[in-house]
């Protein structure tokens, strides 16, 4: 899938720099840069919506002891 994305000169010029002293390739950093950041940008967002359901009271939540005592931790 073709994306096209706008850089800061900065980060262009950094990109470049990096490519060039590397031998890789500017696409090659930048797929890095988005699986590898996707990871954190998922858990972040994902968590912060579960976050905000629990202060809304939509989202259902366990107790320690509940877990404690669901798992046979107690015993």
């Amino acid at each position: 899938m073709a994306t096209s994305i706008r850089l800061s000169t900065q980060a262009e010029q950094r990109l470049d720099f990096l490519a060039e002293q590397t031998g890789r390739t500017k696409a090659f950093y930048l797929r890095q840069m988005i699986e590898n950041g996707l990871d954190d940008l998922e858990d972040y967002y994902l968590a912060a919506d579960v976050l905000e359901r629990v202060r809304k009271g939509e989202e259902k939540i366990h107790t320690s002891a509940e877990v404690r005592s669901d798992l046979g931790l107690d015993d």
